[in-house]
């Protein structure tokens, strides 16, 4: 199982995040492309930092949107879409070269990410700009997603489901609105458990007590959850202790 999370969130002096500490306990990292979140500085030193982790390296293209953080939808047509992921991706892969990095991946960001989960249309034009730009790219996306696991099949890339360990669900797979009363799981040992569910018996308890199943391959602990660093390691170590190899899908 991969273990990753956002980083490169930071903007010139603001900073959010504990990136330095959050990759000595995750095995992959998405990196803001400076859309969303993130600027040229961030990224570079994002980038180096986790060259010197050893963990592997994706983008993270999002909704131009500094103010909104990505989180808010924006429409766009097809060719927009990928206009705005190919230009971010190769943003990310500059300085992924500089430091002799090679790119594994491509996570669409917040809105992007959730309305891809259900538009085949933004899925499709998300998995075209990462396959033009390398068909060697994994595409991450909602475990439950049919438009993105088949797009990213139509692409030929490999498709990498992903759940998520500090995040409440809904019963039909998708993610509990963040404006919601306990959406987010901040407790460390809730997430925890609810890691090892996904990862032992391939469920989840969504927010009305049922129970939602999730083939995942990579799960993911948000780099701005509070307490993120405790709730990664912690999520690490209940996996490892249930028997889990924790790696990046590279490795695996």
């Amino acid at each position: 199982m991969d273990l990753n999370a956002d980083l490169g969130e930071s903007f010139g002096r603001w900073t959010l995040g504990d990136d330095e500490r959050l990759v000595a306990h995750i095995t992959s990292a998405n990196l803001a492309c400076g859309f969303h979140a993130g600027d040229f500085r961030v990224m570079e030193v994002t980038v180096a930092l986790c060259a010197d982790a050893g963990i592997a390296v994706g983008a993270q293209p999002g909704y131009p949107d500094l103010l909104g953080f990505g989180r808010r939808p924006m429409a766009y047509d097809r060719d927009e879409v990928e206009s705005l992921v190919r230009y971010q991706i190769g943003a990310l892969e500059a300085f992924c070269r500089a430091h002799g990095v090679e790119m594994q991946h491509v996570k669409p960001h917040g809105a992007l990410y959730n309305r891809a989960a259900s538009d085949p249309m933004l899925a499709a034009a998300i998995a075209s700009a990462t396959a033009k730009f390398s068909g060697d790219l994994a595409l991450y996306g909602l475990a439950s997603s049919e438009p993105m696991a088949n797009a990213a099949a139509d692409a030929g890339l490999r498709f990498v489901p992903e759940a998520f360990a500090d995040r409440r669900y809904l019963a039909d797979g998708s993610l509990q609105p963040r404006a919601e009363a306990g959406s987010l799981l901040t407790e460390a040992s809730a997430a925890a458990a609810q890691a090892v569910s996904i990862a032992v018996d391939g469920r989840v308890i969504a927010a009305d007590g049922s129970v939602v199943a999730l083939a995942a391959e990579s799960i993911c602990c948000h780099g701005d959850t509070p307490g993120a660093v405790q709730i990664a390691l912690s999520v690490r170590k209940a996996l490892e202790d249930a028997g889990i190899a924790v790696a990046a899908p590279g490795a695996l």
